[in-house]
């Protein structure tokens, strides 16, 4: 799946590029390469590309990624001791954006305030989680370490202002004032135990899994001799924000 939407997003970039190649007699620039700079505090490294096709209508491709490694400020948030099964987490997510933009006013190939709505790719996948789950029937701790992987689909609307910077209006800065975006995810996750667990504290960790309290959220669970598996699906959300820098060409 992940390898379907990265080489759809390089023939979408290489299919805009090209295409900006053959209007390069046009003098007005058309063509922007850019990146999300507040999404690097995030340890999201991305780039977008955008091609103006009208003065008011223009298409951005966007990619982003966060690779694998501790939650971003987890030191801020996780300081207590009932949060030190947190701590050695490890997260990585990949986002595909499609976005055409509406601007609005008129003032040139891809100046001014926009409308934007987007459809948005998302993998997201965690590791390392360990819950330490203790079964009545034989009061031992039992370490449960978990990983699993999220995918969504989702829609979404954007609302934002891009301006051009210097003498030929080369630099860009482009502002996403507010986007917001709706879906649905699904999710399979194993967890993993060292400890062979007998038949009992398999019943007792399916239950107690079957029994927390997750709402609009559907899954499934399975246990065997060395832990259990969860497949989930629901709604996916998510906001938009950011400053992203470029160049105009």
């Amino acid at each position: 799946m992940k390898t379907r939407f990265l080489l759809s997003a390089s023939a979408a970039f290489l299919f805009l590029f090209s295409n900006a190649q053959q209007y390069s007699h046009d003098s007005e620039k058309k063509n922007i390469l850019k990146t999300n700079l507040t999404a690097y505090a995030f340890r999201n490294y991305n780039l977008t590309y955008e091609r103006a096709i009208t003065k008011w209508f223009s298409v951005n491709v966007s990619y982003g990624m966060m690779p694998a490694g501790k939650l971003p400020f987890s030191d801020l948030f996780l300081k207590d001791e009932e949060s030190s099964e947190f701590r050695d987490i490890e997260v990585s997510a990949s986002q595909i954006t499609i976005e055409p933009r509406f601007y609005l006013g008129n003032r040139g190939y891809g100046r001014g305030f926009y409308l934007a709505p987007y459809y948005r790719h998302s993998e997201f996948t965690l590791d390392n989680a360990v819950y330490e789950f203790t079964p009545d029937v034989s009061l031992r701790d039992i370490p449960i370490r978990i990983s699993g992987r999220t995918t969504a689909n989702s829609f979404g609307l954007m609302i934002g202002c891009q301006w051009f910077l210097g003498k030929r209006d080369n630099w860009v800065l482009d502002f996403w004032i507010v986007g917001g975006h709706y879906g649905t995810a699904n999710g399979d996750f194993d967890g993993v135990s060292d400890y062979v667990m007998t038949p009992e504290e398999q019943r007792e960790l399916k239950e107690y899994l079957e029994n927390q309290d997750i709402p609009v959220v559907e899954y499934s669970v399975n246990t065997n001799s060395r832990g259990a598996s969860i497949k989930m699906n629901g709604p996916w959300a998510g906001l938009r924000s950011g400053l992203s820098f470029g160049y105009r060409f």
